[in-house]
């Protein structure tokens, strides 16, 4: 939800539509506009957005969006968080396997995160924003045309 969210930004931003509220990007993303404040203080404590209260007030990005990766992104709202459950209290140790199998999981597990975290880093918002952009308009060239009403 926030790189939705954080998305929607960098394209308001490349149309210079200016600041979201926290309402329209709950309707986007089909959820409670207290869903999407709870994600923009995580996504302002990492100094990706700046929010502005009050009358033309609303959400913009703090940063170009050529300067923020989905890596960023998924780092503010996950901070610690594990992408691959864990042992909850480690592998019993009066098993031979078990630390041997929990020790070669861990580095297939360790391999697997640093991939994901790598291809995140080499995303922007700015990428995104023009690949969305540019997938609205294949869509909307091939979409049948609606004719007027009573025509």
């Amino acid at each position: 939800m926030a790189a939705h969210m954080l998305g929607m930004l960098a394209c308001a931003e490349r149309e210079a539509r200016g600041s979201l509220t926290s309402e329209s990007m709950a309707r986007s993303i089909q959820t409670n506009p207290v869903v999407v404040r709870r994600l923009l203080r995580d996504l302002a404590r990492a100094g990706l957005v700046e929010t502005k209260r009050g009358v033309g007030g609303g959400v913009s990005l703090a940063r170009g969006p050529e300067d923020i990766t989905l890596r960023d992104v998924y780092e503010a709202v996950e901070e610690d968080a594990e992408l691959l459950g864990r042992y909850p209290s480690g592998p019993n140790q009066t098993c031979d396997m078990a630390p041997m199998v929990a020790d070669y999981l861990e580095g297939v597990v360790g391999r697997a995160e640093s991939a994901f975290k790598q291809s995140l880093e080499s995303t922007t918002l700015a990428m995104m924003s023009r690949e969305l952009a540019a997938r609205h308009r294949r869509a909307s060239s091939r979409a049948p045309r609606r004719r007027a009403a009573g025509a």
